[in-house]
């Protein structure tokens, strides 16, 4: 009578993976049930374009947010000041002169400039600034791009950065996932991609 193998006493033992059985993990292992909810760097990418790298995009340093601000505040705001400018330029007393043509000129192309820079963050997560510095804000849960009201959202949670005595636009100095407040609170991240 044989027994099998005598360096395993308990022989081949019938799978209980089965159909409606779950198939058992290997010893260490906890079993996994469903889909749980990942965290950054957790959902498939492919990289970034052009960089030949695996794996999610690298998170973008807080120089470069700021860098980008202040190029988007400059393509917003310089403009509508420079005009306010012109046409104090052209008034004959500056000190009591109303607001001109070319000051309301700058005030439409700054609400214009601005909600088409709201847009383009939502549609391709950039805007004109962070596209010249190489970053993107995207959904921290999947990596897709926000869409307008998302967008539109967030540059309201912005506010909570503000109102904790600017320390939530210094957050990402040292959290881990380089969020601000209202990153947090919409669940966005910032990332590294290929400039182009």
């Amino acid at each position: 009578m044989s027994f099998g193998d005598p360096n395993n006493p308990y022989g081949n033992q019938p799978s209980y993976g089965g159909p409606g059985y779950p198939q058992q993990a290997p010893q260490g292992v906890p079993p996994q049930y469903g889909y749980p909810a990942q965290p950054y760097g957790a959902y498939p990418q492919v990289g970034m374009p052009g960089m030949g790298t695996p794996g999610p995009p690298p998170l973008a340093h807080w120089g470069e947010r700021v860098g980008a601000w202040v190029l988007d505040l400059l393509i917003i705001v310089a403009p509508m000041y420079a005009l306010g400018f012109i046409d104090l330029a052209r008034s004959d007393d500056p000190a009591n002169a109303d607001p001109g043509v070319f000051f309301v000129v700058g005030v439409v192309y700054f609400f214009v400039m601005g909600f088409y820079q709201l847009y383009r963050e939502g549609k391709t997560g950039q805007t004109t600034g962070k596209k010249v510095l190489g970053i993107s804000v995207l959904r921290e849960r999947d990596g897709n791009t926000l869409g307008f009201w998302p967008a539109f959202l967030r540059k309201i949670a912005h506010a909570l950065d503000s109102f904790s005595c600017y320390l939530g636009w210094l957050w990402p100095l040292w959290d881990i996932k380089r969020q601000t407040f209202a990153d947090k609170v919409c669940g966005t991240v910032v990332v590294k991609v290929a400039k182009g």
